[in-house]
């Protein structure tokens, strides 16, 4: 099963119903977005498949350009941004999480 160019207006209900209960896995502080911080964001997303990241700096713009930057750097995909929380999915090779049509 591969990764979906675009989540379906059901796939996203489907996994921020998931996320809900997830705690911020991956916290982006006064540093930014370094390259450690990438590292970790990468070994954490391809062992979870979808994470809930808090971004603690910056107002909305600079927010967004940073989700972007790590859709961009993983190649996952956004499922939802509130506020200065984001939730992001990318799917493995032997998905745990299944996504409905």
């Amino acid at each position: 099963m591969s990764q979906p160019e675009k989540l379906s207006n059901n796939q996203k209900k489907y996994l921020r119903g998931i996320a809900h209960g997830l705690n911020p896995m991956i916290i982006i502080g006064t540093n930014g977005v370094t390259e450690s911080l990438m590292e970790e964001l990468e070994s954490t997303l391809t062992h979870h498949e979808i994470l809930k990241i808090k971004i603690s700096l910056g107002d909305r713009n600079e927010r967004q350009e940073i989700t972007q930057h790590i859709l961009e750097q993983t190649g996952a995909l956004l499922v939802q941004s509130v506020g200065k929380t984001c939730i992001i999915y990318r799917q493995n090779e032997e998905t745990e999480l299944p996504l409905p049509k």
